[in-house]
This record gives C-alpha cells, sequence and structure tokens, in this order.
C-alpha cells in the first residue's frame, strides 16, 4: 500500500512536468550503501544525516535498511542469513532475489570510506523529489477555486512542508507512531535525564527555585504565566529570556514576540535591568557620566546575546509560526526558547463569535508551534479584574481570562503575585471617629505587612502536567524592573501536590 501511494505521487508529478523522465533517484547508489552496511554493521556510525527508510527510491531498499538499523539497534548481526530469517515471510524480499540479492550487493562492496557521502547523496536525491512533489501540490491546488482554504492558508501549509523539509523529517499531516517507537523516546528521554544526574532537562529560566519546581522549560511545553497589570509579567518574561539566550544556557536563541511594547523599549528594559539604572532616568536622558559609562559598557556586552525580538502588534498563530520557523532555519544555534508577550493581544485568522473561541484558536495554535519546532513557548496572559474584588488577591486558575481553553491547552500555568503592590495601595487613613492610639497600631501593623513583603513577588505554579505544583518566592527590584534568587530557605519552593 506505501509503495503505491508514493508511486501515485510521482505519477502525478511526472504529469506536472510534461515529461517522462524519472524522477532524481540513483539505485545504484541505494545499493551500494546497502551492501556497505551489511558487509560491515559498524559503519553504520557514519551516517551523520538521519537517513532514513523512506528516503529511498525502491522501497524494498529502504525497508531492508530499516531491518539493518533495527537489528543493530539490538545488538545484533545484520547479515544476509539474519535478514533473510527477518523478510521470510515477506513476498516482495523474494522477488528481488532474496539472500542471494544481499550476498551480491556485499559482494560489490566499496568500503565503509562510501557510507558517509553515498548516505548524503541518497538524501538530496530525495529532497529533490520532494521538491518536486511539493510544485507539484502548489500547482494543482493553485488552481482550483476552493472556497475553504484561502491562498494564505496554502502559503502556510508549503512552509509547513518546506520547513520539514529542511528539518530532515517526513511531512505527514496524520502520523501514527507505533507504541513501540514512542516507548524508544520516551526511554532516551529518560536516559538523558539519568545521564544528567539531576540536573535540568530543561532550558533554565535563571532562576533556582523556579527551576527547582519545573524543572527547566521543556521542549514542545506551552506555560501560561499570567498576573494582573503591575506585577511584573513582562519583567519577568524579559528575565528569563535574557536569561535563556545567555551563555549559561549553552548559546540557545531566544525568539521575543512583543506585541506591547517595542524592540526598542524592550532593549531598554534590558539595558535598565543589566546596568541596575532606572529605565526611567535612561529614557528622560537623567544620566551622569557615570551612569552612561556603565550602560555603554553593559550595551557591548550584552549585544552578542542571542535574543530575536518581534515587536509586530496583533500579529497571530500562523505568522509567529512562520517567522519562528524561519528563524529556526537560519540559527546557527538551537531555537531554545519563545516568549509571547501577551496573549489577549494575538489576534486569530478569522473573525469568531466570541473571544473565548479566537483565545481558543490562539492557545490551540500556540500548543501546536511548541509541539512542531520542538521548543518550549511561554506566553503571558491577563487575569480577570474578580481579582481585585476579593479580599485574598492571590490568583486562582478560574481568573483566567477566557480561562478554559488557556488552562486545558497549557501543560504549566503559574502565577506572578506581588502583595506589596496591593499593600502599597491600602495605607490606612484615619477614619476621624476611632482613637489616636487605636489609629497607630492600624498603621504599625500596615508597616509591619509592608515591611514582610517589600521587594517579594510570588510564583505560584497552579498547573504542572508533568510535575507538581506549589509557590516561591522571589526578590524583585521595581526600579529596575529585575527579578532575581532569594537564598533565605523561607523563600525556597513549597509543594502541594
Amino acid at each position: 500500500m506505501e509503495k503505491n501511494n508514493y508511486n501515485n505521487k510521482l505519477n502525478l508529478v511526472d504529469s506536472f512536468t510534461n515529461n517522462n523522465h524519472a524522477l532524481p533517484h540513483d539505485n545504484e547508489a541505494e545499493e551500494i550503501l546497502l551492501g556497505a552496511l551489511i558487509s560491515d554493521n559498524n559503519s553504520i556510525e557514519y551516517i551523520e544525516n538521519g537517513l532514513s527508510d523512506f528516503h529511498f527510491y525502491v522501497p524494498m531498499l529502504g525497508r531492508i535498511f530499516k531491518a539493518v538499523l533495527e537489528l543493530t539497534n539490538k545488538d545484533q548481526i545484520a547479515n544476509p542469513l539474519t535478514l533473510d530469517h527477518y523478510f521470510a515471510d515477506d513476498n516482495s524480499f523474494k522477488e528481488i532475489g532474496g539472500k542471494n540479492y544481499l550476498h551480491s550487493l556485499c559482494e560489490g562492496n566499496l568500503g565503509s570510506g562510501i557510507v558517509k557521502d553515498y548516505a548524503e547523496l541518497i538524501l538530496e536525491l530525495f529532497n529533490k523529489r520532494e521538491l518536486i512533489r511539493i510544485a507539484q501540490s502548489i500547482f494543482l491546488n493553485s488552481k482550483k477555486l476552493d472556497y475553504e482554504k484561502s491562498s494564505s492558508e496554502l502559503i502556510e501549509e508549503t512552509e509547513a512542508q518546506l520547513f520539514a523539509l529542511t528539518e530532515n523529517k517526513k511531512f505527514e499531516s496524520n502520523k501514527l507512531m507505533a507504541f513501540s517507537e514512542s516507548i524508544k523516546l520516551a526511554m532516551t528521554t529518560a536516559n538523558l535525564a539519568h545521564k544528567n544526574k539531576g540536573k535540568l532537562s530543561g532550558i533554565s529560566s535563571g532562576f533556582s527555585a523556579l527551576d527547582d519546581l519545573l524543572g527547566g522549560l521543556h521542549k514542545s511545553d506551552l506555560v501560561i504565566l499570567a498576573g494582573r497589570p503591575s506585577m511584573g509579567k513582562t519583567a519577568l518574561a524579559t528575565n528569563i529570556a535574557y536569561n535563556a539566550a545567555s551563555n549559561k544556557n549553552e548559546g540557545k536563541s531566544v525568539a521575543f514576540f512583543s506585541l506591547e511594547m517595542s524592540a526598542e523599549q524592550l532593549a531598554n528594559r534590558i539595558l535598565a535591568e543589566q546596568a541596575s539604572i532606572s529605565s526611567d532616568q535612561i529614557r528622560r536622558g537623567k544620566l551622569n557620566k557615570e551612569d552612561f559609562s556603565k550602560l555603554s559598557q553593559v550595551s557591548k556586552e550584552i549585544s552578542n546575546n542571542k535574543l530575536f525580538i518581534d515587536d509586530t502588534p496583533a500579529i497571530n498563530v500562523s505568522t509567529l509560526r512562520t517567522r519562528a520557523r524561519r528563524l529556526k532555519r537560519k540559527l546557527d544555534t538551537e531555537l531554545g526558547l519563545i516568549v509571547v508577550d501577551y496573549l489577549q493581544l494575538m489576534r486569530g485568522s478569522k473573525k469568531y463569535e466570541n473571544r473565548v473561541q479566537e483565545i481558543s484558536e490562539i492557545t490551540q495554535g500556540l500548543k501546536s508551534v511548541a509541539k512542531e519546532l520542538e521548543v518550549p513557548i511561554l506566553a503571558l496572559s491577563q487575569l480577570s479584574r474578580a481579582v481585585e474584588q476579593r479580599e485574598d488577591k492571590r490568583p486562582h486558575l478560574a481568573d483566567l481570562r477566557e480561562s478554559g481553553t488557556i488552562e486545558q491547552d497549557a501543560d504549566v500555568v503559574m502565577f506572578i503575585y506581588r502583595q506589596e503592590y496591593y499593600e502599597e495601595r491600602s495605607e490606612p487613613k484615619s477614619s476621624g471617629t476611632e482613637s489616636s492610639v487605636s489609629f497607630h497600631e492600624r498603621y504599625i501593623k500596615w508597616q509591619e505587612n509592608l515591611k514582610n513583603c517589600k521587594n517579594i513577588a510570588d510564583v505560584i505554579v497552579a498547573k504542572q502536567r508533568h510535575g507538581p505544583i506549589g509557590s516561591l518566592q522571589l526578590h524583585f527590584n521595581a526600579k529596575f524592573t529585575k527579578f532575581s534568587n532569594l537564598t533565605d530557605e523561607k523563600y525556597q519552593p513549597k509543594n502541594t501536590s
């Protein structure tokens, strides 16, 4: 069935190109590669380009290649005899000559030195066949007047296929993975974690308490950071993005989609954080000679940070996906994190009856991007005003604006909360009827409460799909909009599950 489907694709492409010339392929190269691998199983280690069975033009040769990989991965020998047993009930294998055919491949063995080059040739020819197929698909779909699919959607699909090709993955809209393959992936992840001996398995946020609770920011996860205005959402996200793009994270790159602030404003904020100079002073030009000298020095030190900022307002998921793909393709380092500031400023691909449906499309889209690019996405979100109407203003999951779909699609939901913000705005006023002693007592108590929460920010992890929930505290310097670690034990993570 697989062979027939692929041949049908090739026939369509031939009709598109208006000639009967064969698509780019080299059967002999495929046979020579197999002969080298079967003759010396250790030569498989020279294949560094991710070559797989579907890259072969002749399906049966691809299946033999896959069998060689499976046997060697199990520490078994892959030779004409073992492969003959492997394909004992396979008529296609018998039709090409079975064991005798494999012996003939080994007789023409050119040695392990050709393996890398021939693997590159086979992949190159596959890529060219796929490019022809994609071009044919564009041609046929563009000719149709399809009211269900716009030209922008066709462009998006094409970009996805090209991205998959550059990532050396077979593009499949409906991919069913065997459980055995899923188990292999899970064991690979477990093995890496075991080798790390307790080290972070995800990208470090730069905050030890947060990393302890989350284990870092993990690939394919959608992480929601929510809070009311003035709680420090953007500041914390900016700090995390800067930390993730620093050399501490082995040179990972970070894409920051800032829908609210311009790239210049965001850069100004980061400069202020790193130089410990008020961003307001920088903006107003109220810097003395020493401060400006310090600012210049810091700007040189951090300018090579691998942080990329896109300040397009009201961006949609489709555009975000396309730009993130392009960035990942052109980077010389791994794309380690995507930050979106913030969710409610994004727009959907079409008009919806209500905002909840639009937010649903956005969160599902962001989760899809995280999975496709295998990168964590940190998306900021607003909280509803219901928080302000309660005496206890610590946020809950139900406080998320358009909360249902955000909570459902997110792998992690965390809130930022600063009691200091509310305490500063609740300074006691004399009622005029109480005694001075009573008012003084209330004022002293308020001062104590303010002192206890001064420069303290609570981060509440209310949902974590793959780990515990809990809370932790960070130091927050409002003047420099900078978060930092607190070393006192009382501020360390408190797990609640």
